[in-house]
């Protein structure tokens, strides 16, 4: 079974790529359990340190490149993840380039999963950002997606797509519609969300950190953990199970940035931490006061995904995962 994952050098990729590695199989498009013969992880820089495994292929290049891409999905691909993007406030800075990556890519990218024999089955990372403007501050099932970014834009044309080409008959697609997902390591991105991260992760690690949103700013949050859960499950789910709408909410509590604040104190134990504090920035504000304060979805359940129980959580799974491991 060779499987690929875009944007396999990012936190996400590289963490969905360790699971599959420790899993080893996975449900293929004929329903039977398949042996993970070679895991492919594509993205625009190689990822440091490459993961030590005789099943890696580690490839750089630009999803946006058709023939990079179709030489990617070569014959005997069964499985695609698709997790490369430019994120939220980078896409809204630069629309050409968001829209290179985010939409030509994605289009690309399934071009050449239908140039391929048969269907591979394919899960597309999407995002909360589709929607926009006057929603409830809780999302559901029935919520309308009305973009008011354009990463938000992309990401819904992109769910479009992964419905018609999987409509004809040309992959086995299937969408989720992720919260922010937090507590990410490393070092912030441009992602307007990525506050909800270095609000925890900073002070955590003994720095200092600024804030650009209100205290009171609520954020719809799913850990690593729990994405990473939902990426799988989302592959070994049968397509009759979807049916004709491939697109799933993902469930997203709904935290403040003054609570997640609380919650490094109360998980600081004996860890010198660093001082938060707060500095509004319009744009990242008015980005984030576009989004769903919490997700919430009986399909998503009945499908069996699951979102976390609260910060306390997200906060000690990201100390256990992260700060309690040795680096990797």
């Amino acid at each position: 079974m060779r499987v690929v994952i875009t944007g396999g050098a990012g936190f996400l990729g590289r963490r969905l790529a360790k699971e599959l590695l420790r899993r080893g199989r996975l449900i293929g498009l004929s329903g039977e359990t398949e042996t993970i013969d070679e895991l492919v992880l594509f993205d625009m820089a190689a990822a440091a340190p490459p993961l030590d495994d005789r099943r890696v292929c580690n490839l750089t290049g630009d999803i946006a490149d058709p023939a990079q891409v179709k030489a990617l999905i070569a014959p005997g691909t069964a499985s695609v993840f698709h997790l490369a993007a430019v994120v939220s406030a980078g896409a809204e800075a630069d629309f050409d380039l968001g829209y290179r990556i985010n939409l030509d890519g994605t289009r690309g990218l399934l071009e050449a999963c239908r140039a391929l024999p048969k269907p591979l089955r394919l899960v597309f990372a999407s995002s909360v950002a589709t929607y926009g403007g006057e929603i409830p501050d809780t999302v559901t099932d029935a919520t309308a997606q009305t973009p008011e970014t354009s990463y938000g834009a992309q990401k819904t044309i992109g769910e479009l797509l992964v419905n018609d080409y999987s409509r004809k008959g040309f992959i086995d697609g299937r969408s989720l519609r992720l919260p922010t997902i937090t507590v990410r390591p490393g070092k912030p991105n441009k992602a307007a969300s990525g506050w909800a991260s270095s609000i925890m992760r900073e002070p955590l690690q003994g720095q200092d950190v600024s804030i650009p949103v209100d205290p009171a700013t609520r954020m719809a949050c799913l850990s690593p953990r729990r994405v990473i859960a939902a990426f799988i499950r989302a592959h070994e789910l049968p397509a009759a199970s979807l049916g004709r709408y491939r697109s799933v909410l993902l469930p997203g509590i709904s935290i403040a940035a003054k609570d997640m604040a609380a919650a490094v104190t109360r998980h600081a134990g004996n860890r010198r931490i660093g001082r938060i504090t707060w500095e509004a920035d319009a744009l990242i504000q008015r980005i984030n006061d576009g989004w769903p304060k919490e997700t919430t979805s009986e399909r998503a359940r009945r499908l069996g995904f699951e979102g976390d129980s609260g910060i306390d959580e997200i906060v000690q799974g990201f100390i256990e995962d992260e700060l309690d491991q040795p680096a990797s």
